[in-house]
């Protein structure tokens, strides 16, 4: 096993592409987009509450996963940031990177990893910021969870002026996180190197820890200045599986609940695409980022690196979802025909992710949820009278009194819920 992910290799009846999740999930979010410290204490309160969906070995206090992917705090980073003499530009002018390193790393070894992602940040004409160790208590875990712990830091990209808007500067982060990915981890420097997040609209706070551990652990989740108006929760089960730091959710635009049942299929055609891949958005950036798919992730992280690819290769995150968890429309009489048409094209170019699955998703400027045609996983919601909506794979998940909820509904076999 390996020091940080403590998962085995293929051997006898265990192959790791067999692997599934079946999780406790939701999000909350403010309609009005109005960002608050309130709603990050709500979303911990609540994934609390979905600790029985989550797992545990023979250890208490190891948990299979929990996680939560937000907004980027801007408030909390500018101050912890400017103690560092790190000074960060206006939002959307620079990104933040959550970067696991093997523990085991000497200092050497570390600062030479840290030293090639900055490279690659300047070969890609961008602007290295700095470098946040990321303050943890791991007083907490247990024996399993503290062996294959991860060194946390944070990675500040300052986006260069020849990059005009928002969307550009999230394809160039997710090059160089790619291309980070190629060197350190897959070019044998540090193989349990990975990146929960690089963005400049989100973040991601996650590991091998019990819901309750995670605000416990990452003490900067409990700081006032933490505010969001997004944000997603999951506390992971997973079947046929080992545990890890990097395999928790959220990834980088979703969360799962469920498996993917036709993961070879989708992930053979989107191997042979790849040699007939076209971008006009990502040009001769293109061949950086392949292969499209981390075979080396779960049926999730697989899903969400090809919902990730599409949405930033000029679809938006609503259409591309459309694509990967289509309804069943061939038989659905009473469809309209504008939609039936939609559907049919997209038919062509890609091939139903189906499960028994319900996805959870954002970018930071939307969020949404679906299940795929199957529809056999619960999924339900509550919109209060403030503005809040609050969806979960469960109800019980925040206290609300009668009078507060304008309305509430289930999700239902391929549909969609966007806000």
């Amino acid at each position: 096993m390996t020091q940080m992910s403590r998962r085995p290799t293929k051997q006898g009846l265990y192959a790791p592409d067999h692997e599934h999740d079946s999780c406790g999930i939701g999000f909350i979010a403010n309609i009005k987009g109005e960002k608050s410290n309130k709603i990050l204490t709500q979303a911990l309160n609540a994934l609390d509450c979905l600790d029985h969906r989550g797992a545990r070995g023979c250890e208490e206090n190891s948990g299979d996963g929990a996680g939560i992917l937000l907004q980027i705090p801007e408030k909390f980073l500018y101050n912890a940031c400017k103690g560092l003499g790190i000074d960060l530009p206006n939002r959307g002018y620079y990104g933040v990177g959550m970067i696991f390193f093997s523990k085991n790393n000497d200092t050497e070894l570390l600062i030479d990893c840290q030293k090639k992602i900055e490279e690659i940040v300047a070969q890609e004409n961008q602007i290295p910021l700095g470098w946040r160790k990321v303050p943890v208590d791991n007083s907490l875990l247990g024996p399993t969870s503290r062996t294959s712990e991860p060194n946390v830091y944070q990675f500040f990209i300052g986006r260069n002026d020849n990059i005009h808007d928002e969307i550009s500067f999230e394809r160039k982060l997710y090059i160089i996180r790619k291309l980070a990915t190629k060197i350190i981890r897959y070019g044998g420097i540090d193989e349990n190197f990975y990146i929960p997040s690089l963005s400049s609209r989100t973040i991601v706070y996650k590991g091998m820890l019990t819901p309750s551990q995670l605000r416990e652990y990452y003490l900067d989740l409990q700081d006032s200045q933490m505010e969001t108006s997004i944000i997603l929760f999951h506390s992971r089960f997973s079947t046929n599986t080992f545990p890890s730091w990097d395999r928790a959710h959220p990834y980088r635009y979703m969360i799962h609940n469920g498996e993917i049942n036709t993961l070879r299929g989708n992930q053979n055609w989107m191997k042979t695409r790849q040699s007939m891949m076209y971008s006009d958005l990502f040009g001769d950036d293109l061949s950086k980022v392949l292969p499209i798919l981390d075979e080396d992730g779960s049926d999730s992280s697989i899903f969400d690196n090809c919902l990730e690819f599409l949405s930033l290769s000029g679809r938006s995150l609503w259409h591309t979802a459309m694509m990967m968890i289509p309804e069943p429309w061939e038989n659905h009489e009473s469809m309209s025909k504008k939609r039936r048409a939609f559907y049919e094209y997209h038919s062509c170019l890609m091939e139903p992710w189906d499960g028994p699955a319900h996805i959870a998703f954002t970018d930071g400027t939307v969020v949404g949820a679906c299940l795929d045609r199957n529809g056999l996983r619960p999924s339900r919601y509550y919109v209060t009278t403030d503005n809040l909506i609050i969806l979960a794979s469960e109800t019980g998940v925040m206290n609300i009194p009668t009078r507060r909820i304008a309305y509430k509904g289930r999700l239902k076999p391929g549909r969609m819920l966007l806000i």
